[in-house]
Order: C-alpha cells, then structure tokens, then sequence
C-alpha cells in the first residue's frame, strides 16, 4: 500500500493519511465540485436520467473538443466487469442528442470555447474510482470508444485535503486497426479550419512560450487540441494560446481577475472568462 508524506519547507515531515470517501454520492460530489480534476471537461449535471436505459450516468460532460463525455464513478475497486454498463450509457448517449443538447442550453456559464456537432456526437467515457484493476486496460484497447481509466484517492492532514490523480496509460495495441476520436493537432491539422498564415504564427507564439518557460524552468507540459494549447503542471492548465476565430488567436493566463484588472499591456484587448479563471 503507498504512503504519502508532506515536506515543509522547513524540513518538517508529516505523514498524509489516505482518506476514503464514506459513499458514492461523496465521492461523486467531490469530483464535480472539483471540475479541475477532470481537466478540460466542462460538466453539466449529475445523475442524468433519459431514454429507457436502465441505469443513469452519475456525471456528464462536454470537453474542449466538444466530445459528449460520459463519467461512470464507484466508490470500490473495479474491474472490466464495469465495461458493459459503460457501454450502455455510451450509446444512449450517441442515440439521444437532443437530450445531450437539452441538458447543455440548460447549463450556466456555458464556455464559449465549444462546438459541438450535434448531428454526429462523438462520445467519451471516464471511468473514476479509487482504484482499477490493470487488466481492464486489454478490454478496453478493444472497445470502439474512447475510454480512459481514472484513479482517483483522497489524503488528509490536519485540515488539508490531497487527491490524488492517477489516469491509467492505455496499452499499445496488439495489431494495427482504426482508432476512434484520435486526432494529432499539428500544423495541417489546424489549417483544415484556420487561415494558413494565422496557424504559422499560433505555433510560433506556442514555441516562444514553450522557450520562456524553459529559460525559467517552469515544470509545464505542453498539450495541443482542437482549440488551443495549453501548458499544464500536473492536471492543471496554467497557461497556453487559445483559438478565437479562424484567423485570431489570443493568449491565455489562469490568474485571479485582480490580477488581471491590474495587468493591462498597452495595444492588447483582454477579457477575464470566470468559469475557467
């Protein structure tokens, strides 16, 4: 069983003790209060019900790449056998857009970074628990879907809380064959949607920041999808370049809106988004 520990700047050492959710609907709860967990998933509600499937998602989403995002949580270790009610949900989900779309007009704060093609929903399963049996990796290399296993552990100290995220690397496949909702975003793949000069200058202002942030040894990693790129520590995007249109593009901070209101550059428009702050 791992152990945690908390080193002070000090020198202090105190254990962290591994916390367990009481129940599922804890659990539940904490993840969607703590959308950062989830990284680019803008979630709508919880405990979906629709259709005349049996079960109901405990969460839903939309991510940045506009993907209806299925979010399948338990409070105990699973295994593949979670797979065909994962399922399940994945094709209501499919089969059902106007519910989907229902449920995003409804939302509030809505990001305005989303497009999403109601006529020919893509969908994503995240499958959240405390922990995952590894071999359920092998079953779902052989699912069409996009599925990702997430890990997800909570530790006390004191007042404060740790959660720890683990997201399980799929294997590689055994043999070639189609793989569904994988796209690699580089110069081409921008310029199917953008004007060829804006895209040379996009990956030219993702370069130079990449450059700043190694002169500083800032400990990012870079990430590009559909809509931006964005630097990220860990699970949390703290900067990138973000798509505005398909020829402007801006660049975009995670600070507080303080900040922001005291850091106006002269010739530079800015605006402050609070749903990702």
């Amino acid at each position: 069983m791992p152990s945690l520990y908390w080193k002070s700047r000090t020198g202090r050492v105190k254990p962290v003790t591994l916390a367990p959710y009481r129940s599922e609907q804890e659990f539940e709860q904490d993840v969607f209060q703590t959308p950062e967990l989830l990284e680019d998933v803008f979630l709508l509600k919880r405990q979906i019900r629709g259709g005349a499937k049996s079960g109901i998602p405990d969460i839903i989403g939309i991510d940045v790449d506009g993907k209806v995002c299925i979010i399948e949580m338990k409070n105990v270790p699973i295994d593949a056998a979670v797979i065909p009610q994962i399922l399940e949900y994945a094709i209501w989900a499919e089969s059902n857009p106007d519910s989907i779309k229902s449920l995003w007009l409804e939302a509030h704060d809505r990001p305005n970074d989303r497009v999403i093609d109601w006529d020919n929903l893509e969908v994503r399963v995240l499958v959240v628990a405390p922990s995952i049996d590894r071999a359920t990796l092998e079953h779902v290399n052989k699912i069409n879907y996009q599925v990702e296993l997430i890990e997800i552990t909570r530790w006390t100290s004191g007042r404060d809380t740790w959660l720890l995220v683990n997201r399980l690397e799929p294997l590689p496949p055994k043999k070639k064959r189609p793989v569904s909702g994988l796209t690699i975003y580089d110069r081409a793949a921008y310029e199917e949607n953008h004007n060829a000069e804006a895209v040379r200058a996009f990956l030219q202002t993702c370069d130079d920041l990449q450059e700043i942030a190694t002169r500083r040894k800032w400990p990012v990693d870079r990430k590009f999808n559909k809509y931006y790129c964005g630097f990220k520590v860990g699970n949390y995007i703290v900067f990138g370049v973000k798509w505005i249109s398909g020829k402007s593009f801006g660049v975009f901070l995670k600070i507080p809106e303080a900040a922001m209101r005291r850091s106006k550059i002269a010739g530079f428009e800015s605006k402050y988004e609070p749903q990702w702050n």
